[in-house]
């Protein structure tokens, strides 16, 4: 079945197996290798995508489901060789660790944030909820979050001294 579908702004157009899923289409068939493949089952948050403004799985998505969708993908959170202020902050933080979990966490933060551009702790520990990290034990990811949006006060960031 042949779809068409923009991504980071780019149209594609290509032939797809009606059980291939979306994250399956991004890297095989697109070759848009930073969403990750993590559990298959919707549960760890690696290949989350936004599709229609949206985070989504896209493990769980068919690729024939995306047809006419507008898709952005952790690739085109850089523009220009310019980190977004997301990722700058997970760099500043140290909120990367091994970094599999990372695109998919960082694409989950920037669906919270169009939505609640200055949530409250509490709002990006249950807006990233769905995202496994087994490296940074989630304290770093929060306090970048709270940064990218302004409200990491100055007397915490002094407290912020990682090796």
């Amino acid at each position: 079945m042949k779809i068409t579908v923009t991504i980071n702004g780019q149209k594609y157009q290509r032939d797809v197996q009606e059980s291939q899923t979306l994250l399956g289409f991004l890297r095989a068939d697109v070759g848009l290798t930073g969403t990750k493949g993590g559990c298959g089952a919707g549960e760890c948050g690696a290949c989350t995508v936004i599709m229609n403004g949206e985070a989504v799985n896209s493990c769980l998505v068919l690729a024939v489901e995306a047809d006419g969708a507008t898709l952005q993908t952790i690739e085109g959170e850089t523009v220009k060789g310019k980190l977004s202020p997301v990722q700058d902050a997970f760099a500043r933080h140290h909120a990367v660790q091994c970094g599999f979990c990372t695109p998919g966490m960082i694409m989950t933060v920037k669906d919270l944030l169009a939505r609640n551009p200055k949530p409250s702790r509490d709002e990006v520990i249950h807006g990233i909820e769905g995202n496994f990290c087994r490296c940074t034990g989630y304290q770093q990811i929060i306090e970048a979050v709270l940064d990218a949006t302004g409200q990491l006060k100055e007397s915490d960031k002094e407290g912020l001294k990682y090796v």
